[in-house]
């Protein structure tokens, strides 16, 4: 069945970048499984997994264009989340047991000024424990399954950058009769950096513990979740209508990388293997065009010449 309304080329399937908003309870891989069958293909993939507790921006490649997903997992990231100081878990998030509570003596000590400390003090070039829960392999094994088996698992500290660590409110509540606080942040951070971490590294500063949520991812890089697509509900039908937006290679290339328009000459060259020459001065990456605006490969310039990174059928 065809499911995608601008297929062309004698029918063969669309390539580009789909922008989806992911509803909560989904896993990034129901996402993917759900696009299969909308775009009528298995050539379906993600930059960046969100944990199904979160909502918010997954990107994703489709045919071809799962070529740039490499090339995106790396962009920066923003969040809008929230954190309960007082409680803490064995996942730092909502889904995991949990571990106890604060004492209430200790939750009315805590000022809106420490916490405001507390933030500033996580953000900037940091070193960051991922959550032990996590998706990082642990000798070829993700760290999940392993705490799920049993065992302990201690994650070495990694370098993150942690640009923003905005504070939106704060709120004095509580849960199961027990006094919390619970925080609405913004943040903005690299690639790599774990929400459910700073979470947990605030409830440690201050110390009550804390752990997250409710987390939206609301942009990668230069795509913004305002430009997502919904996924239907299981009960809607996958028809063309409902798959998700697809913005072509190009478009979505130039948005992350300068763009370099090619003659005719210059991108057959590159499509045949060829190192063309050109004037623009030297660049670790690029989005080649030809002359007709589609993307013909990310390239790098050196010393006038063109040297291709990753090449794109034309026929998609």
């Amino acid at each position: 069945m065809k499911t995608v309304a601008n297929e062309r080329n004698g029918g063969n399937p669309t390539s580009g970048i789909a922008l989806v908003d992911k509803p909560t309870g989904w896993t990034s891989h129901d996402v993917v499984g759900k696009s299969r069958r909308l775009f009528n293909t298995r050539k379906v993939g993600h930059a960046g997994t969100l944990d199904p507790m979160a909502t918010g921006l997954l990107i994703l490649g489709v045919n071809s264009s799962t070529r740039l997903l490499t090339f995106f997992v790396g962009l920066d990231k923003e969040y809008e989340a929230t954190i309960r100081l007082g409680a803490s878990t064995t996942t730092d998030d909502a889904e995991g047991e949990l571990l106890g509570y604060a004492p209430a003596t200790q939750i009315a000590r805590i000022t809106d000024d420490d916490i405001r400390t507390a933030l500033v003090n996580l953000t900037g070039d940091i070193l960051q424990v991922p959550s032990s829960v996590s998706a990082i392999k642990v000798n070829g094994e993700r760290a999940y399954a392993r705490v799920r088996a049993g065992e302990q698992v201690n994650l070495a500290a990694r370098p993150v950058t942690i640009s923003e660590c905005e504070l939106r409110d704060v709120r004095h509540v509580f849960a199961d009769g027990h006094p919390v606080i619970d925080l609405d942040v913004r943040v903005s951070c690299s690639s790599g950096t774990y929400i459910r971490a700073i979470a947990r590294d605030v409830g440690f500063a201050l110390g009550t513990g804390g752990h997250l949520t409710a987390l939206r991812r609301t942009r990668v890089g230069p795509f913004d979740v305002t430009e997502a697509s919904h996924m239907p509900s299981s009960r809607e039908e996958t028809t063309e209508t409902s798959a998700p937006h697809l913005l072509t290679p190009a478009e979505a290339a130039v948005r992350v990388f300068p763009e370099l328009v090619l003659s005719d000459e210059q991108a057959r060259d590159l499509m045949h293997g060829k190192r063309p020459v050109c004037d623009h001065a030297d660049a670790p990456q690029l989005a080649a065009l030809d002359s007709a605006g589609r993307l013909i490969g990310l390239v790098s310039v050196s010393g006038a010449v063109v040297k291709s990174l990753v090449n794109f059928p034309t026929d998609e």
